[in-house]
């Protein structure tokens, strides 16, 4: 299952968010948190022809293997990432990992925004509500005349 929170960097508006060129892998990034590794695990595993094991993986972003399992780790759980065992003919086993199907990862990623939007709309709503002038006038922003 895909992260259930959608991690927002609020430091700029959201109005300079909406300007900036959003590339595909600062939208992993924006809506689901994933730090530059992590995104870069899951492009080597796009650009991979088969199924990756974790040293195959840490070797094409040169890290070490520790580093690489738990960015790994991390796509596996927000379920960007699929985990295969692979059985030895000697006995024992090793896992290798695939890329989960894009559709079902943007189907999330709407899922997402959706109920992000719908969150939005409500606070707006309160936000109207909290600062509605009680007679309902428009401020004016004339001084008064002294007479």
């Amino acid at each position: 299952m895909l992260t259930e929170g959608v991690v927002i960097d609020m430091t700029d508006s959201m109005t300079a968010q909406l300007e900036q060129d959003l590339q595909c892998e600062r939208l992993l990034e924006c809506l689901h948190g994933l730090n530059a590794l992590e995104t870069e695990c899951y492009q080597v595993l796009i650009e991979g022809d088969a199924p990756m094991t974790i040293d195959d993986i840490a070797e094409h972003v040169d890290r070490e293997r520790s580093t690489t399992y738990r960015a790994i780790q991390r796509l596996l759980q927000d379920g960007f990432v699929d985990k295969a065992h692979i059985a030895c003919d000697q006995g024992g086993y090793y896992h290798v990992y695939s890329p989960t199907d894009s559709s079902q990862i943007a189907t999330e990623m709407r899922r997402t925004l959706n109920e992000w939007y719908a969150t939005m709309g409500q606070r707006i709503h309160e936000f109207e509500g909290k600062y509605q002038r009680s007679d309902d006038r428009p401020l004016s922003l004339e001084k008064p005349l002294d007479r």
